[in-house]
């Protein structure tokens, strides 16, 4: 006794097998390393480098500025008084290291583009030959199902003439054996 597959072969079994089926393109630019790598400063300096452009970010910044100032100008402290020398090394600090990891970050992430992008072509050439595969079968089906009904309308025809030339030859037997009968 034969068993019938419950699925067919070309769906994966598994999760992960249909995971890595839906990234088979992706796949080929795993070995290939980000421009600053994966390590851990790399990873928390992309992260940083997105806090950067982030609302609470520029609203924590600016609430932080506003209180230095007040508390500046309004006499509370004297650390850093009207230039606010302070708060420009401050702020310079912060752009000498916010330039770089912002670079960092966008370096890795138009790497990471275009490797998807070329991942996307060969999908998109993918489904087009799918599509191609598809369509000149679509046509081989379309011509086998031309030649059966013509086949079909030629055996058709022929039982129609035979069945014709049956019933001729029943009525000239049957008006023989009439025939014959009204002799004896």
């Amino acid at each position: 006794m034969k068993t019938q597959p419950t699925e067919s072969r070309s769906t994966p079994a598994s999760k992960e097998e249909q995971k890595q089926h839906y990234f088979r393109f992706h796949i080929p630019h795993l070995h290939l390393a980000s421009v600053y790598g994966d390590d851990w400063f790399a990873l928390k300096a992309e992260a940083f480098a997105r806090f950067f452009g982030t609302p609470v970010f520029l609203v924590a910044q600016t609430i932080i500025v506003a209180i230095w100032i007040g508390a500046n100008v309004l006499g509370f402290t004297k650390f850093d008084v009207y230039p606010f020398i302070l708060l420009n090394l401050a702020f310079s600090l912060q752009a000498a290291y916010a330039a770089p990891l912002i670079l960092l970050a966008q370096t890795r992430q138009a790497e990471r583009d275009k490797v998807h992008a070329m991942a996307d072509a060969q999908h998109r050439e993918a489904l087009a030959l799918a599509n191609d595969q598809r369509l000149a079968l679509a046509a081989q089906h379309s011509e086998q199902m031309i030649t059966l009904l013509r086949q079909n309308t030629e055996l058709t025809e022929l039982t129609q003439h035979l069945s014709q030339r049956i019933e001729v030859l029943t009525r000239e037997i049957h008006g023989k054996m009439l025939q014959e009968n009204a002799k004896s």
